[in-house]
């Protein structure tokens, strides 16, 4: 299928089990697994969900989608997230959006964290983890070239969350 083409979303439901993903084709990379849980072949292109889950703390560069919003989810455990100048501590059940064309980045803060990051349009986000979950210890710029080749461009290091204290989390400007 042609980049530019948007399949028609399904005329039936569309049934991903928990810890599953969509296509039984999960993902790993930045110390994380990635599973599609909705697909843009399912929205028409309007959407697509993918769930993170952490098993050390971390997370990936300052960014901007010109072109997407990204709305955050935090299932369990805990993650500090940068959105524009606002630094934000969430843990399980809170949720946060990232507007189009603003900087963001995340880190989780606990062992394990699990989130689901949900992308308004669905862009080339899904071709996006599948490059860079097939890429071989990518470095840095190689990571950045991964982002811009999929509508994104990498503006800045992923967070410091070392030096941050766990008392002193919460949502204050940077």
């Amino acid at each position: 299928m042609d980049r530019q083409e948007t399949p028609a979303a399904p005329r039936h439901g569309v049934l991903v089990r928990a810890r599953t993903d969509r296509f039984e084709a999960p993902l790993e990379f930045l110390d994380a697994w990635f599973n599609i849980v909705l697909s843009g072949q399912d929205t028409a292109g309007a959407a697509c969900a993918i769930e993170t889950s952490r098993h050390l703390r971390g997370g990936p560069p300052l960014h901007v989608h010109p072109d997407q919003d990204e709305w955050f989810f935090v299932r369990e455990g805990e993650f500090d997230m940068v959105v524009g100048d606002a630094r934000h501590h969430l843990s399980a059940g809170d949720s946060l959006l990232a507007p189009r064309g603003v900087p963001h980045a995340f880190a989780s803060t606990t062992e394990t964290a699990r989130m689901l990051v949900t992308f308004f349009p669905a862009g080339q986000m899904e071709d996006f983890f599948r490059a860079a979950a097939s890429a071989v210890k990518p470095s840095p710029p190689e990571m950045a070239a991964i982002f811009a080749r999929h509508g994104m461009k990498v503006v800045g290091a992923p967070l410091d969350i070392s030096a941050q204290d766990a008392t002193d989390r919460g949502t204050d400007r940077l």
